[in-house]
């Protein structure tokens, strides 16, 4: 017997996947608000410098950089590429500058970037991979000027932008930086928040409806397994750390379940860290008195020293400020 798991991104539906009785609950469509239509690129985040990452006729795509307050000039410090969640419809780099400022008083440089979605721009899901793509360039392109280190750049990311960042990674094509595939768009590390990495069936495993893939390919622009980290090339993938809600009606909990599985049946780390009774952006700052923002960020803090990326530390009382 199979039970019907449906997974929700935003406003729309994404995916409905049939996983086994073994992994079922019931999930059901939240009651998500129509996303801001706020334009990121207007707004300015205190302690961050701004600079244009990629330009597409007359839209300015912009990152927002979080350095150290002390910095030892001669040192390339590693970096972590934050994209926001939102459905590939809407959202706003805000919603990781608190991640950007306390891995900048670490050590770290934290980045937010704007990318385009279809509530401000006439994009597909491919459209955002290729933007997510140009972030990571542009950083390798610029790291010497920017301080950091080209072989220790992290990406990161909330549902959506979980997505975006697992797939720059995974993904191949839908790279729009011409003249510019000599520079490696792939990064060195992973950090998922609630990622949607399963967004096509799995055969034995999870079943997709005929109804949801139409309306997903379309969204997409392409067959939606051509996008799908879990259906792309995990072979090669960077150490990867996830935390996710077993109790996400948006995205399900079994679904990275299965991606962790898969990335351990390749030989790959990925850390994978679930939260009893929590959904969907628990993580997120200021939710909850930000006691999950904190928690998970813990998380991510021993992820990162365990790559070498941050020194060890005490235990992290308040990561925001």
């Amino acid at each position: 017997m199979k039970i019907t798991f449906q997974i929700y991104i935003a406003v729309a539906v994404v995916i409905s996947l049939s996983f086994s009785q073994a992994m079922a609950q019931e999930i059901v469509k939240p009651n998500a608000k129509e996303p801001s239509a706020q334009q990121p690129s207007k707004t300015e985040f205190v302690g961050a410098t701004v600079e244009v990452y990629k330009t597409v006729g007359k839209v300015e795509l912009k990152a927002w950089i979080f350095k150290p307050s002390s910095i030892n000039e001669s040192q390339k410090l590693p970096a972590a590429i934050f994209f926001f969640g939102g459905g590939w419809r809407g959202g706003s780099p805000k919603q990781f500058v608190e991640h950007c400022k306390y891995l900048s008083s670490r050590g770290m440089i934290g980045i937010v970037v704007d990318y385009r979605v279809s509530s401000r721009h006439p994009v597909k899901v491919v459209d955002c991979i290729a933007d997510a793509k140009s972030a990571i360039r542009w950083v390798r392109l610029n790291s010497e000027r920017l301080g950091i280190d080209p072989e220790r750049i992290a990406a990161g990311g909330g549902s959506a932008g979980g997505h975006l960042a697992a797939a720059t990674a995974t993904v191949a094509g839908f790279d729009s930086d011409e003249g510019q595939a000599s520079v490696s768009c792939r990064p060195n590390a992973l950090i998922l928040f609630n990622p949607a990495v399963v967004l096509a069936g799995i055969p034995g495993k999870a079943e997709m409806n005929e109804e949801r893939l139409a309306s997903l390919t379309k969204r997409a622009g392409v067959e939606p397994s051509k996008i799908s980290p879990y259906h792309g090339d995990l072979t090669s993938a960077p150490p990867t750390f996830i935390v996710h809600g077993k109790a996400d009606t948006t995205v399900p909990y079994q679904s990275v379940e299965l991606y962790t599985e898969k990335m351990h049946a390749n030989n790959r780390e990925c850390r994978l860290i679930g939260y009893e009774n929590q959904q969907h952006g628990f993580f997120n700052f200021g939710k909850g008195r930000s006691e999950y923002f904190n928690k998970t960020v813990a998380e991510m803090d021993a992820f990162l020293v365990s790559l070498g990326y941050l020194k060890a530390r005490g235990k992290i009382e308040n990561a925001g400020k």
